[in-house]
């Protein structure tokens, strides 16, 4: 039955599909704002503020059109409804950045991407939670390459043009010499709520005012005013709007300090700080990312006195005993906010089996340290798969293959070689005009041949430049035309990264050289969207970290979802998932010394990209990839389906972690 719409009926219908970023998911909802007539100046907006600059034809347009209207109503009924909460099941899930879309630019990278598809993924199963973080009014830095060199731009960003509402709760907070108050607002993001703090307000003072200006940017001493603002106002915010979560969980240390506002709740009821802490572990879930002390967040003993002195006075504490609890056994006397979330953490875990082996090592002499578990980061599987490919998934897996088990993703044999070659054809070919928009010029990309795809943050340990090792081997696979190869590479370094931006110059300049017939390009302006087109056309995503410095590397988990075979180190989420045919490990070196090291693997690179990967793509039949590819590609999506979703991770995290942290 055809749905009757008035102009004023078919606008509010859209302005609540595009209000509620379950959008960013539903393949119908996409398609439907894909259709939307567009605009001069409207290309890159937020489909709520395109809706609000449609013209009396454009209107007339689509109230004329009786598929658009049914879309229309078919997405509206798709809207996910919120899940009842209460005090016994809810769980509040903090962290610094949410990648929810590009369109919602409050994220960095992989610990953003890993929130927001948490959050997509407890939608999709109907768990019980809110979310809360900074609002960031400049958000993280716009890429652009000047010269061979990483330009930063800031964007300001305005909450209402990004489909946010106001809520009525507002948050005051003492930080050291003045009071900040702080508004709400939130983001729907399928059944979830996330809640994101803004100080921009003309009651606060200029500094006051810049405490949520942006992400990962400033010294030390904003670091901590940030990080106060989102642990103990992101709770009292939660409390204001009618929240008491039974669980709250920690996406890194960046909100430990909500764990002072509940102790303070134990310690007003009589307790003793020990006991406090021991009476607040079982609502407290820690995960932690990092692997190497040095990306902990560690604040000097005078900037704490600064900041929480007035805590410690307010309830009796002696500040040395408050700051034991965030020392790390065998370091110096800095509060560490990762050693201090494993103590008052009634759970806390990995994000890899063989994060998790390293996190016990790192964290052993810390209580709770040692019993420190894992559980595998996935990806939320509808946002990254490439739409194409999703139907041909729902046709032969059913409509929830997202979260299928091993027995129905055996049932991807029955798709044809024809199927699969032509998606990897359509991908290689949208990547390749996503890129020549980005670089601004014509490359020498080729829709027909093998490409090898890197994208991520560009820190010295991920070694963007190991290919760069031998170049005379590296030109010798780029001027093969009987079996040619192509690289796509991308990324970020921090601004303040200076030696990984010098990376990133050593591969921008190689990316620049006309020896490399524009087969190997390194594309600017990363962000999701970048990224999607990355993993839907790329045959092989590249992956060479030091092991075992990368926790999970969820890249590679969305490529392999695409059909792209990884090729890795084994470290993070691929040392446990190889299986000797899902793709190809690269051997570590057993070498202390890190340029030998480097050496030796990058060899490794070469001789199995040269002697194994490239003479599978193109086989001896003439047609590539040849069908042993197709069989290992289908292999990859048997074995790797069912486990690297977040629909798997955080069906994990409400059996074996929000259910027993209680028990701790």
């Amino acid at each position: 039955m055809q749905e009757t719409y008035s102009r004023y009926e078919l606008e509010s219908t859209l302005l609540q599909v595009a209000g509620n970023y379950s959008w960013t998911w539903d393949l119908q909802a996409r398609e439907l704002f894909n259709r939307l007539p567009s605009i001069n100046g409207d290309a890159g907006l937020h489909p709520a503020e395109r809706i609000k600059l449609l013209t009396e034809d454009a209107w007339s347009q689509l109230l004329d059109d009786p598929d658009f209207k049914e879309l229309a109503r078919q997405a509206h009924s798709r809207i996910p409804s919120p899940v009842p909460m209460n005090s016994d099941n809810t769980v509040a899930y903090f962290s610094p950045e949410f990648g929810v879309s590009e369109m919602l630019p409050q994220y960095s990278g992989g610990l953003g991407i890993l929130a927001g598809d948490h959050l997509k993924a407890a939608s999709d199963l109907r768990v019980p939670m809110v979310s809360v973080g900074l609002f960031y009014r400049d958000g993280f830095f716009v890429q652009a390459l000047e010269d061979g060199e990483q330009r930063e731009r800031y964007v300001t960003n305005n909450p209402r043009f990004l489909a946010l509402e106001a809520t009525p709760a507002r948050v005051e907070l003492q930080l050291a010499e003045r009071k900040v108050t702080a508004r709400v607002w939130r983001a729907d993001v399928g059944s979830t709520h996330l809640y994101l703090l803004d100080t921009d307000l003309e009651v606060n003072d200029e500094r006051g005012r810049r405490v949520s200006d942006r992400l990962y940017a400033g010294d030390r001493e904003h670091r901590i005013r940030q990080e106060l603002l989102m642990g103990v106002g992101g709770i009292r915010a939660l409390r204001q709007l009618g929240f008491e979560p039974a669980k709250f969980h920690l996406n890194e240390g960046h909100a430990g300090f909500l764990a002072l506002e509940l102790i303070a709740d134990e310690m007003a009821k009589g307790l003793t700080l020990e006991d406090a802490v021991r009476a607040v572990r079982g609502r407290i879930v820690f995960t932690t990312h990092t692997p190497v002390p040095a990306g902990i967040d560690r604040f000097a003993p005078d900037l704490m006195h600064k900041y929480l002195d007035v805590w410690a006075q307010r309830y009796g504490v002696d500040m040395s005993e408050l700051l034991q609890l965030g020392v790390l056994p065998g370091s110096d006397d800095h509060f560490n906010m990762a050693a201090f979330c494993v103590r008052v953490a009634g759970r806390s875990n990995g994000v890899s089996r063989l994060h998790g082996e390293v996190s016990r090592v790192m964290f052993k002499d810390v209580p709770g340290g040692p019993d420190i578990t894992s559980v595998t980061n996935g990806v939320h599987a509808r946002t990254w798969v490439h739409p194409d490919l999703q139907r041909t998934f729902e046709d032969t897996l059913g409509t929830d293959w997202h979260r299928s088990d091993a027995s129905r993703w055996s049932q991807v044999d029955q798709i044809s070689d024809d199927t699969i070659r032509h998606h990897a054809a359509v991908g290689r070919q949208q990547l390749i005009d996503m890129a020549h928009r980005q670089i601004g010029a014509e490359t020498g990309l080729n829709p027909d041949v093998l490409t090898v795809g890197f994208a991520r943050r560009f820190a010295t340990y991920k070694r963007a430049d190991l290919i760069l090792t031998d170049l005379d081997r590296l030109f010798e696979m780029l001027s093969n035309d009987q079996h040619p190869v192509q690289f796509a590479y991308a990324g970020k370094a921090h601004p303040a990264d200076e030696p990984g931006k010098e990376v990133m110059r050593r591969v921008i300049a190689f990316a620049s050289d006309p020896a490399t017939r524009g087969r190997f390009v390194f594309i600017p302006g990363y962000n999701m969207a970048v990224a999607r087109a990355m993993y839907a056309g790329c045959d092989i995503w590249l992956n060479n970290p030091i092991r075992p410095r990368e926790a999970c590397g969820t890249s590679g988990e969305k490529a392999a979802l695409n059909g792209a075979l990884n090729f890795s180190i084994l470290d993070g989420w691929w040392d446990e998932c190889f299986d000797g045919e899902n793709g190809w490990a690269i051997p570590s070196s057993a070498d202390d010394n890190p340029t030998l090291r480097d050496r030796e693997e990058a060899e490794h690179l070469y001789n199995i990209l040269d002697g194994e990967i490239i003479p599978l793509f193109y086989g001896d039949q003439g047609i590539a990839p040849s069908a042993a590819w197709l069989a290992k590609v289908r292999h990859n999506w048997k074995t790797l389906g069912p486990f690297v979703t977040a629909a798997r991770m955080v069906g994990e995290y409400s059996e074996r972690i929000y259910q027993l942290a209680t028990d701790a």
